[in-house]
């Protein structure tokens, strides 16, 4: 069987040839392979405690943001009634543009806007009762306060501009149409087979003050019907609360709701500032102001994660700085190779 099995008694180590000793027990190159992963484990599970711990920062971020959105910038608005029927709907949700009235922009004619109740004007509008929210409605609330949903108890309304301080608003001429300042209106917003306006009237806007009208003629308690009050039925520029930019839901009835051509041809009347000398409210190259929204927060709060995340993998186990913030050296096999 030749000497399979049998110790070889000739041949000795380098190590047991020099010491004279039993041969060095050799450390095998990879075993701190098996360390440096669990380490890496342990890192990775500290950064994910430590995103955790984040997450509420970040929702409060981005409710501050909401906030911010809702009282300055941005605000969605529920329409509970059909007077502006057909280009807005019972139900829709539009947002509206509360940014440049802060920077001295008025409404102009064709505008849709939200504005205040002037005096028991909502008695008049035919007003789809809310329903109940049962056991969510505080979470609807808290919501509606932050401006992620719309609130249900607001006292405003919306409404065509027809006319804006200094002009002449007056119906019917012959063929029935609405003038402003002489000149007739085509107006292809209103609802179908409804008149341009039953009511006559002849209404000289004070400065400083609109005329309003809803698209759903015969379905609207606007100016028309408020002209024995002060200032014949109309609003003052402080009362609007914003420009309706967008139907934002659903998205079936999703649009943008431009300044219609009705009113280019439309003179200012003598004695009036141009409206063109006012401070334009139109930002954006489309004619329509950009805003964020509230529903551009959830991608507010991926940028902020994300930038946390792309942070803590620049610190990673193979640049020999791992751990929670990077404050604990980790060896690398390359630094191991090297004898560091």
């Amino acid at each position: 069987m030749g000497s399979r099995g049998r110790p070889r008694h000739g041949r000795r180590s380098a190590g047991e040839a020099e010491g004279g000793g039993a041969p060095r027990s050799r450390r095998p190159a990879s075993g701190g392979r098996a360390e440096r992963r669990r380490q890496a484990k342990r890192i990775k599970r500290r950064r994910r405690r430590s995103y955790l711990k984040e997450i509420p920062i970040l929702i409060g971020v981005a409710l501050a943001i909401a906030l911010v959105l809702k009282t300055f910038l941005v605000q969605a608005f529920v329409i509970p009634s059909g007077s502006m029927e057909q280009t807005i709907r019972i139900g829709d949700r539009v947002l509206v543009d509360k940014l440049t009235p802060w920077f001295g922009s008025k409404p102009e004619r064709g505008d849709v806007v939200v504005f205040k109740d002037p005096g028991n004007w909502l008695r008049g509008e035919q007003h789809r009762p809310a329903g109940d929210g049962g056991a969510l409605q505080p979470f609807k609330d808290a919501m509606a306060f932050i401006g992620l949903l719309p609130s249900a108890d607001e006292q405003d309304l919306i409404k065509r501009v027809v006319a804006v301080g200094g002009d002449t608003v007056a119906c019917c001429d012959k063929q029935g149409r609405v003038t402003v300042n002489g000149t007739p209106l085509t107006e292809p917003y209103v609802h179908p087979g409804n008149p341009p306006s039953l009511v006559k009237f002849t209404v000289n806007v004070p400065t400083g003050r609109i005329f309003v009208m809803g698209d759903h003629r015969s379905d609207s308690a606007d100016s028309r019907f408020h002209l024995d009050e002060p200032y014949r039925g109309t609003i003052s520029e402080d009362d609007v609360v914003g420009r309706a930019v967008v139907i934002a839901w659903p998205f079936g009835h999703w649009r943008r709701l431009g300044e219609p051509d009705t009113f280019a041809t439309v003179r200012d009347a003598p004695g009036a500032k141009a409206s063109a000398a006012a401070v334009p409210h139109r930002v954006s190259p489309d004619s329509l102001t950009v805003l964020p929204t509230p529903a551009e927060l959830p991608l507010v709060m991926g940028v902020v994660g994300l930038h946390r995340l792309t942070g803590g993998r620049v610190r990673g186990v193979r640049s020999r700085c791992g751990g929670l913030g990077g404050r604990r050296a980790v060896r690398n096999r390359r630094a191991r190779r090297a004898g560091t």
